[in-house]
């Protein structure tokens, strides 16, 4: 078997590392330290670093990163939150 692309591990890890919340609902991202993505990204790709690749699939809009206490949230862009500054924003009017 081929070695999956960059996105294609990112998929693949957002579709079965995702917990899910006392309700029973899966969250809508997913915690790149606490699910063990980083550690499985590590392993799977010995050479390229999780973090580096993940800004770059941010960066190229198929993939939000958020930071967050321990790490980042990974989220598919049609699943992401309203970040905190629009949020605010609105709030305020502006």
């Amino acid at each position: 078997m081929a070695q999956a692309t960059h996105m294609e591990f990112v998929q693949k890890a957002f579709d079965t590392l995702r917990g899910k919340g006392k309700d029973g609902v899966q969250f809508k991202g997913l915690h790149t330290v606490y699910s063990g993505f980083n550690a499985a990204f590590r392993e799977y790709f010995p050479d390229d670093d999780p973090q580096v690749v993940t800004k770059a699939l941010h960066d190229q809009g198929l993939i939000v990163v958020r930071p967050t206490r321990g790490g980042a949230m990974i989220y598919m862009p049609d699943s992401a939150p309203a970040s905190s500054g629009a949020t605010a924003l609105g709030k305020m009017g502006l």
